[in-house]
Order: C-alpha cells, then structure tokens, then sequence
C-alpha cells in the first residue's frame, strides 16, 4: 500500500482527489493521512466526502475512514466500470472539484458511462461550471477525451441543489498535447449568468468584462426558480486561440460589486493572452492527469507553477512512468512531460 502524505505542497483536497484518481486508474492501493493538513478545516469535507465516494464507485474500491473531519482514509480499489452512478454531495460543495477526481477514472475505464452529479456549480474557491465546460472540455477534447456536460439546474452557497449530468465514452489513448505558442487570437466568448438575482447585475457584469475586449460576445442568461436553487451566478471569458483555448472567471459574491467581478475576469484572461500562455493558470494543473494518461510526451507554457501543479507532479511521478522538467522560458515557464521507462 501506497502512503501520502496529505500535507505534502499545496495540503489540500486536490492532492486527496488526484491521489485517490490515481489509485483507481493505476489499481494501487493507498494510504493518505494528514488529508488537508494546510487547511484553517483540515480533514475531508462534504465535497471530499463525496469525491472519494464517486471514485471508489468507479472502481469498486473498498474504503476505510470515509467521514466527515477524517485526517486518513485506506483506499483500495477494485476493476474499472461504466455504467450509470449518482453522487450527492448533499451541500453547495463544488460539482467541479468532484469531476477533478472523477472525470479521469471515468476517462480510463474504457466503457461508455453516465455521472449525475448534485452540488454547487458555481462556487467560490472552485472553477465555474461554464469554466469546466467552455475552458476545459474542450482542452480535453482536443486530446481525445470524449466527454459532454448537460446543466440540469444550478445550485448555489449555502444550498446547493444544482445538478449536473456527465457522459464519458471510451477514450483512451490519449494523444500528446503540443502546445508551444499560442497563436493569433482568433475570437473571445463569454457566458455571464445569474440567478434570482435582478437583472441588471448580469448585465453590469457583462458590460465591465466588455471594457477589456470590446469585441467580445458575451451571452447574457438571467435563471428563475425553476432552473435554479439560490441566489448566485458567474462569469467566464474564453479566449480561442490559433493553437489553444485560454479562460478566466469569477463568482458572484454577497458584498463584492458585479463591475468588479467582471473587470476581474476581464483582466485576467488579459493577462494571460498577453503573456503568451499557453494553458491558463488553472487548466495548467487540471490538465496534468490527462496528459500523464496519454502515450508520448507533451509540453506547454504556463505564467508560473502554481502548488497545486507543483503538488500534482509530484503524486503523478510516484504513480505511473511519467517524468515532468520545468524550466523557464522567457517570463513563463515551460512544462514538459516524457514517458519514464523505469519502473515506478
């Protein structure tokens, strides 16, 4: 048995969710203690709870200390499946956080499968849901992942109640990602949406993301009840690349100005479009997983390594025949990731 320490780099949930994805995918079991031993509410929460929960159904996995506040879990999975599961994190603790540990299992397991997943979509210290879906999927698509995101209902802070269906086709193998410049810009969409809310905090948001990039079209959506549980929305902004895709977003937050919101998002994917990125800051974490499964090697630029890529190297070198470099480039830093012929 495999042991990890929780508190290594970034001490937090994306070190459990990769870790217990890893195990699945790779069959090993693993012992992970000190689980988000960097947190100010260290051990496992309602959406950790629920991460492990989807990954150990995918793969059968029998599991030990799987509560709430748990510091240390004994993972051992079993074979890979598809099929049809449901997963409830019973609080607004974020859908996309659970499709981190979640989306790679099923990727891997080489059978057609169905997810619903219940929980926030659009919450802080999480990427958005159209962040995952406008951003990252198609990332992910343009290696060969095959999967689509169907919205049922939003849910938000403190309720939750959004849910979420997933379909996952076989996948595998991946293809290497290549991603040496960026490109000329090719066009710049945004999808703003809120709910229960007045109207004119959309259109605020919108308008404010709108005095960065001018010739954006952003989509504007207001929710009611009956596609939304709470009050809350979000942003995002995806810029299409000659050669990628880079995205920025923000959460609607009680007390912070929708203006501010969305000048935030504005700026962001501003400065990652003029810094010659090539992955933004979050998709160059999110993104490692994928290109660790895919056969040959890959490589691609980023502003800096951020911890929790820093951290999530580090869990994938201890579990398949990877290596990663990273070097800087200029003003960014290049990551590269080669097949590793000795054993792990």
């Amino acid at each position: 048995m495999r042991a990890i320490d929780g508190s290594y780099g970034e001490g937090g949930g994306q070190l459990l969710r990769t870790a217990v994805a890893l195990a699945a995918i790779t069959g090993q079991a693993v012992h992970l203690y000190n689980i988000r031993a960097k947190r100010s509410n260290p051990g496992l929460a309602a959406q950790h709870l629920t991460a492990v929960k989807a990954v150990a159904a995918l793969c059968g996995a029998e599991v030990q200390g799987l509560e709430i506040k748990s510091r240390e879990i004994f993972f051992r999975p079993g074979s890979l499946r598809g099929g049809q599961f449901d997963f409830a994190v019973g609080t607004a603790g974020s859908i996309t956080l659970v499709l981190q540990a979640a989306l790679p299992v099923a990727v891997a397991c080489g059978a057609r499968l169905r997810m619903n997943i219940s929980g926030g979509t659009d919450v802080r210290a999480a990427p958005p849901l159209d962040y995952f879906r406008h951003v990252l999927l198609p990332l992910l698509s343009s290696i060969g992942v095959r999967a689509k995101i169907d919205v049922l209902r939003r849910g938000y802070f403190p309720r939750g109640g959004g849910e979420v269906a997933v379909e996952v086709e076989p996948s595998l193998p991946l293809r290497p990602l290549l991603l040496d410049a960026a490109g000329n810009l090719l066009e710049i969409r945004g999808h703003a949406h809120i709910a229960n809310l007045p109207v004119h905090i959309v259109q605020r948001m919108a308008h404010a993301a709108l005095a960065a990039f001018p010739a954006a079209t952003i989509d504007q959506a207001v929710l009611g009840r009956d596609e939304a549980i709470g009050a809350g929305g979000a942003i995002v902004l995806a810029a299409q690349m000659q050669h990628t895709r880079l995205g920025a977003a923000a959460t609607v937050q009680r007390g912070v100005p929708a203006e501010q919101l969305g000048s935030e998002a504005g700026q962001l994917l501003r400065e990652e479009i003029l810094s010659g990125a090539t992955l933004d800051i979050h998709a160059a974490d999110q993104v490692l997983i994928y290109l660790a499964l895919a056969g040959g090697s890959s490589r691609f630029l980023a502003r800096n390594l951020s911890s929790h890529a820093a951290t999530a190297i580090w869990l994938l070198e201890q579990f398949l025949p990877v290596r990663f470099s990273v070097s800087q480039a200029g003003h960014l830093v290049r990551i590269k990731m080669e097949p590793n012929m000795t054993p792990v």
